[in-house]
């Protein structure tokens, strides 16, 4: 008992230094998390409580939670036709009811106290018989306008360059001759600058530049679109260069996920009898439930963090058709230096970010279960 009791007080002394060697060595990094990544994220929501500005001398003064209550304060409201003499409702010439504007409800001497300052950004279950309309208001219209941007740009560019990438690494996993040819041609986007890559695109997606005039040599009579001045096709125009640019990392990410499938699994799927189709379902995609993990996470975060196609291309714009949450969070704080207002659209994009990595990484988890 005693010889247990000596050899469990080593094996305690051993596993403490063997720690403390351990936390030694891990020290580093630990105070580089610690500087680049908790302390920025405290002062951001630090900040974000307060009003400060960038350039401002005094210290900033403590505002409580109302840069957050500026940006997501919304309401919802029942606006009613306007009436005619007789009191019946006003319609127009298609006769569909005419509603009196928004503004005047939201303006400073409104007698809707909750609506002053916000505006309209979406309306719905429109009555005709009754004569009323549901309106959406945001205190923030362009916060809003920048979040549902952000999150239409993930949604679309997520399985579209996921599987394209995919598409890709099985294509140039054939044992084909060339193949290494075509891995870096698809691979070179990669390596450019996303500076370069959108001055480029920049040029070809003019009014006058060489996509519209070849989608012209194919379609006669095709009138020229201005794809980054349009509000129904930047966004489009950003998906599309920002997939063809990036596809060829994640081609390479699959192409080596694709490699570390044992060939036996193959060869024994064809002794079975099984197709192309079959070998796919049931040997390959299996063998890349660990390679999508990572590729989704990693198109994701990247796609949140949507910033320099917007910057260098539209500024946000075609009226805020393009803006997003980090270009909003940029803007904010240093083109219109509120720097307090900017750290509390970054620490919402940090909740956003980390809520959709976990539901992704349950979601999985739950799959390969």
């Amino acid at each position: 008992m005693i010889a247990l009791t000596e050899t469990s007080k080593k094996s305690k002394k051993l596993n403490f230094k063997d720690n403390k060697i351990g936390w030694l060595f891990a020290l580093p990094a630990v105070i580089l998390l610690l500087f680049f990544t908790v302390l920025p994220i405290a002062l951001s929501l630090t900040l974000g409580f307060t009003n400060a500005q960038l350039l401002e001398t005094s210290n900033p003064k403590f505002v409580g939670t109302q840069n957050f209550k500026s940006l997501l304060g919304m309401s919802e409201f029942t606006l009613h036709a306007s009436t005619n003499a007789d009191g019946s409702i006003a319609k127009d010439e298609h006769g569909k009811p005419v509603f009196p504007r928004v503004r005047s409800l939201t303006r400073p001497d409104s007698p809707y106290v909750h609506l002053r300052g916000m505006q309209e950004i979406y309306r719905f279950g429109q009555n005709d018989k009754a004569g009323t309309v549901r309106v959406i208001l945001a205190r923030d219209p362009t916060f809003w306008r920048s979040m549902t941007n952000t999150l239409f740009f993930a949604l679309v560019v997520v399985p579209l360059q996921g599987g394209l990438g995919l598409l890709l690494a099985l294509l140039v996993h054939q044992k084909l001759k060339g193949r290494n040819i075509f891995r870096t041609i698809y691979f070179i986007p990669t390596l450019t600058s996303m500076v370069v890559v959108s001055l480029l695109w920049q040029f070809l997606l003019q009014q006058n530049g060489m996509i519209n005039k070849a989608i012209h040599l194919v379609i006669p009579g095709y009138i020229n679109i201005d794809w980054l001045g349009n509000t129904h096709t930047a966004m489009y125009a950003i998906i599309g260069l920002s997939i063809w640019q990036a596809v060829g990392y994640h081609m390479i990410i699959w192409l080596g996920g694709l490699q570390t499938i044992p060939e036996e699994l193959y060869e024994a799927a064809r002794t079975d009898g099984a197709n192309k189709w079959h070998e796919f379902r049931y040997v390959t995609w299996p063998g890349l439930r660990h390679t999508l993990v990572f590729v989704l996470i990693t198109i994701t975060i990247a796609a949140l963090g949507l910033f320099t196609q917007i910057n260098v291309l539209t500024q946000g714009g075609p009226l805020n058709s393009t803006s997003t949450l980090v270009y909003q969070t940029f803007s904010r704080g240093y083109q219109e230096q509120q720097i307090g207002a900017a750290s509390s659209i970054s620490f919402i994009f940090f909740i956003l970010v980390l809520i959709i990595s976990l539901l992704q990484r349950i979601l999985t988890r739950k799959a390969d279960q």
